[in-house]
């Protein structure tokens, strides 16, 4: 099962918990609030797994592919790794689905404070378009990831600022609208 908390501010290894002392959690039902939507599947049966084939077809989500992140098997590793850890947003919802390994999400709160969300094998998550976010590995150096993508996949990130883009926008009124 998924576990989320508020990071602290240390500046060290990116691959560690990061977790502030006291521990502080977040809920499901807090990244709902932010628009990270949250399933748990079955990894070991993603190829047959109908709870996956039905997300597909409901979602939209006509392609997909498989990316395995590790010293040895991404090309440009470490500059990959840098990339990823970089604050910044897409136009569309970012999904993807662990298979094997672990690794982190860190995605912005409504105050702008980050909050780290484990991900390991047979966690789904979907980020809305337009939210602040990065993605490091976790001190296991490997994960195995579905992406999912609604039509052909685009895969520009706009690093912050990027606070004019429609995406935003509109994302930002959805929090406003949630916080009523």
């Amino acid at each position: 099962m998924v576990e989320a908390w508020y990071m602290d501010e240390s500046q060290e290894d990116q691959r560690a918990p990061h977790r502030q002392q006291p521990n502080r959690a977040v809920s499901l039902e807090q990244l709902r609030r932010l628009g990270v939507v949250y399933v748990r599947l079955d990894a070991d049966n993603y190829e047959t797994d109908p709870c996956l084939k039905e997300i597909r077809r409901a979602e939209n989500y006509s392609w997909m592919d498989i990316v395995t992140i590790h010293k040895d098997k991404l090309p440009n590793y470490e500059e990959k790794i840098k990339t990823f850890y970089e604050e910044h947003l897409h136009l569309d919802d970012e999904i993807r689905y662990i298979l094997d390994g672990s690794g982190y999400f860190d995605v912005r709160d409504k105050d702008d404070q980050w909050i780290r969300i484990s991900m390991e094998k047979g966690d789904m998550i979907t980020l809305p378009a337009g939210i602040y976010h990065r993605f490091t590995l976790d001190e296991n150096n490997y994960v195995k990831a579905m992406r999912l993508f609604v039509g052909e996949p685009v895969w520009t990130a706009y690093n912050r600022p990027a606070d004019d883009f429609p995406a935003r926008k509109q994302y930002m009124k959805f929090l406003a609208d949630e916080a009523q």
